[in-house]
């Protein structure tokens, strides 16, 4: 598998914090790969540098086979980025909403089939503001796909949405590798990162600790000796709600 996204030595300061510390690592091009961290790990500090929002002190990092020091505005032309609060501008419907964005990128674009690739067609033309949180990150991701990116960094995508709306945004990150991008994601959520990355990097105090698929970091935290409480239960209370609300995890 050719990389996408390689990271050598890469160092960010502010004043005398050292907030990513000599950090590298590759990621794979077609794969879902996680960066996880506690609140002041590094991630975001990173991603930023990943997408040519800030600069590295040292170190580099190639994106899409693009130097981002060199050429950051070359890199956003070929990613997409969905924020984990992104502010759209009033009024607008979410056809329009994908237009306007559209025409950011200087791109003529099908904006039904965005949304339908989103499972947004049917509110194509409800006020985005009207959307519910879980239809609103859907829209959101279907702004990054405008400029048809290579890779797209998703930030914390399914905070604050009901368990209905989580597993229906698993799905969709699925099917954006499935049209052949690359996904960067950052979660809080260890649940989401082992269903859906191939592979996970655990950073904390500016640096990677670990880089694995989850199921090999399971397996050497159990070689160490770790063990806990194991409770025999073949259901949850998510199951439940689920099972109750879901109708097949419909959105609406």
């Amino acid at each position: 598998m050719s990389a996408i996204v390689t990271v050598r030595d890469l160092w960010k300061r502010y004043g005398t914090i050292e907030a990513v510390r000599g950090i590298s690592f590759e990621v794979g091009e077609g794969e879902i790969f996680g960066l996880l961290g506690p609140n002041g790990a590094g991630k975001t500090t990173t991603v930023e540098i990943l997408e040519g929002l800030r600069r590295a002190d040292s170190g580099s990092a190639v994106v899409a086979g693009i130097d981002v020091a060199k050429d950051p505005a070359g890199v956003k032309a070929r990613i997409g980025v969905q924020l984990q609060q992104s502010a759209f501008p009033v009024h607008l419907t979410a056809k329009e909403t994908v237009e306007l964005f559209a025409i950011f990128y200087e791109r003529e674009v099908d904006a039904m089939a965005l949304l339908r690739s989103v499972g947004l067609e049917e509110r194509a033309g409800q006020r985005q503001e009207k959307l519910s949180g879980g239809q609103r990150q859907r829209l959101s991701i279907a702004t990054t796909l405008v400029n048809d990116p290579r890779i797209v960094f998703l930030d914390e995508p399914t905070t604050g949405l009901d368990p209905q709306a989580r597993r229906n945004l698993w799905e969709l990150v699925r099917a954006i590798r499935e049209r052949g991008a690359t996904v960067f994601l950052t979660t809080h959520y260890m649940d989401e990162a082992e269903v859906l990355c191939d592979r996970v990097a655990i950073m904390d105090q500016g640096r990677i600790l670990q880089m694995a698929t989850p199921r090999e970091l399971i397996g050497h935290l159990l070689e160490r000796g770790f063990t806990k409480p194991v409770i025999q239960q073949q259901a949850n209370l998510e199951d439940v709600f689920l099972d109750l609300t879901g109708h097949e995890l419909r959105e609406a």
